[in-house]
């Protein structure tokens, strides 16, 4: 089995981790501040950091790509600094790439997204090299798993999916 890593920032991380790490191929997921400015980043104190989500998963069963298909069907990717209630940088979209073929497969994923008229309006997130990860606190691993009605602001959109050629 081999492994890669993602990393993605779509709004607060508790829904992006709940979605995602169902999804058959993902390995693992932990949440956690990134594309930001400070070391030792908690809750707290992350200064411009996003809440992202790092996911190690299997890409001979998951692709890349369809983690990016999932990452814009589960979250707006048109509202600048912003995912439903949550406000602030903290909540912007981003894709923090690990190498030269997560990048050129983010824009073009972009591309298609907004291509496809879908989504209701131009998106905004960022495509930006992967830096440092700060593991968030452990109240905030697993949180929808070990709090099942607690807040998120993710879901799947069933017409926010790309056309299949």
């Amino acid at each position: 089995m081999s492994e890669e890593r993602a990393v993605l920032a779509g709004g607060c991380f508790w829904g992006m981790e709940d979605l995602i790490r169902k999804r058959d191929g993902v390995l693992s997921t932990r949440v956690g501040y990134t594309g930001g400015d400070i070391p030792n980043a908690t809750y707290r104190d992350h200064g411009t950091h996003a809440e992202g989500i790092e996911i190690i998963f299997d890409p001979d069963k998951i692709s890349y790509r369809q983690i990016l298909e999932l990452f814009f069907q589960i979250h707006d990717p048109t509202t600048p600094n912003r995912q439903g209630n949550d406000i602030g940088m903290s909540y912007r979209s981003a894709i923090y790439y690990v190498n030269e073929e997560q990048r050129e497969e983010a824009l073009r994923t972009i591309q298609d997204v907004e291509a496809s008229g879908n989504w209701p309006g131009k998106v905004v997130t960022e495509v930006e090299p992967a830096g440092d990860f700060w593991e968030a606190e452990p109240e905030h691993q697993d949180y929808l798993e070990r709090v099942p009605n607690g807040y998120t602001c993710h879901f799947p959109r069933p017409d926010w999916v790309l056309p299949r050629s």
